[in-house]
Formats: structure tokens, C-alpha cells, sequence
């Protein structure tokens, strides 16, 4: 049933990633979190028609931020996300309609930053989302939304560990200050176990290139 329900969906997303560019929130991005929201899904449970159809429409606030000019949260989307479902024509009953809307309302509440979320299905969608902000794809993203937004890729005039800026402030510094100071540190505040063994070598990855980075940025041979 999922996969009839995502190749329904899929056509309607997809367009409206071509018509708002977004720097790392695309079509990509949302398939992938599928795909790694179902990965977990499959060792840590929950519901499979519930994370997979949340986790494939959960940044459609995102293309609504683009439109607009302005920022939108999750809650905001919803409506959006009811049309985009009833577009699609796909039968879901209201009960599964109300736990897809619970996750993608609540997939930036994360209890790390002081909110309680104990449903399994938002906790998994929120680890599929993190999970490809890091590692290879997620320095290929956060150097694609720099571009995109003109940022600085690095600024050597600002420590690089000592940076104590606030949280949505670190991508005006540099984008390897983002890497340093927030996607490094997504991978102590995983959920589930199985997202936190992922994390583990993806954190790796991305302070071994931010290494190799600031080496070859300085000439040292």
C-alpha cells in the first residue's frame, strides 16, 4: 500500500520542488528520508504506512518558505499537506491522516531542545531527517544551500571550536562553522539506536573533511 501511496504522491512533489528551489530541500532529500526513515523503521518499529508517507511530505513547509518569502513551520504546512494527500487521491482513513499530520507537525520538536515527543513514528522521522543532514550528503547539501544563499564556505578569522554565536546564527559565519558547531553535533542527539550507529560514522566523515578542508585551506603540505 505504501508504495502505491508514494507513486500517487511522488508526480504532485516533485513539481512542487521544481517550481520553489529550496538549497537541499528537494525531491532528493525527501525520498532519501523515506528511505532511511523506513531503514530504521524496519529495526526499531512503529508504523510503516505512517513513516513513510510523513517522512516523504514532512519539509513541504520548506517549499512553502520559499514561496512565500517568509518563514514557515511544520503546523503551518498542514493544510498544504491535506491538499497534496487529497490530490493525490490516495485512501488513507482519518486516524492515519491525523498520525501523518502528528509527525510532520511535530518533526522539529525535538526533546533535545527541551520538548517531550515519545511517539515512535515522529521520533524515527525525526532521525531520518538528521540523519541526512550529515555525513557526505549533508556536507554536499549545507555547501549547496551556501551557494545558493550566498554564505561564506569559510571565514579563518573566527576560531573555529570557540565559536559561541547562536544556533541559527553559525550559517552567517562560515559553512564550515555550521559543519563544526551544528551538524557535528546532531549525532549525539539521535533517537533511536539504530540512528545513533549511523550517526557515528557520518559525524566521523564530516570532522575528517573539515580536517582535510581547513589543511588544504591553509597550504599545509
Amino acid at each position: 500500500m505504501l508504495e502505491e501511496c508514494i507513486d500517487k504522491l511522488s508526480p504532485i512533489v516533485k513539481e512542487l520542488c521544481k517550481k520553489y528551489k529550496t538549497g537541499g530541500h528537494d525531491i532528493d532529500h525527501f525520498n532519501r528520508t523515506m528511505k532511511i526513515a523506513l531503514y530504521l523503521q524496519s529495526k526499531e518499529g512503529g508504523d510503516v504506512l505512517i513513516i513513510g508517507i510523513s517522512s516523504f511530505l514532512h519539509d513541504i513547509h520548506r517549499l512553502m518558505q520559499t514561496e512565500q518569502s517568509k518563514y514557515i513551520t511544520p503546523k503551518d504546512s498542514l493544510d498544504e499537506v491535506i491538499k497534496i494527500i487529497e490530490k493525490s487521491k490516495i485512501e488513507l482513513t482519518s486516524d492515519q491522516i491525523n498520525k501523518i499530520l502528528f509527525c510532520i507537525e511535530h518533526h522539529e520538536d525535538y526533546n533535545w531542545n527541551g520538548f517531550n515527543v515519545d511517539d515512535i513514528n515522529t521520533l524515527i522521522l525525526q532521525d531520518a531527517d538528521n540523519l541526512d543532514a550529515i555525513g557526505a550528503i549533508g556536507i554536499g547539501r549545507s555547501f549547496g544551500y551556501a551557494a545558493l544563499n550566498n554564505q561564506v564556505f569559510y571565514d579563518d578569522k573566527i576560531p573555529l571550536e570557540k565559536f559561541d554565536g547562536y544556533e541559527e546564527k553559525i550559517k552567517d559565519v562560515s559553512n564550515i562553522h555550521f559543519l563544526n558547531n551544528k551538524l557535528v553535533k546532531l549525532g549525539d542527539n539521535m533517537n533511536t539506536k539504530t540512528a545513533k550507529l549511523i550517526a557515528k560514522d557520518r559525524v566521523e566523515f564530516i570532522k575528517k573533511f573539515i580536517d582535510e578542508y581547513i589543511k588544504e585551506w591553509n597550504a599545509n603540505y
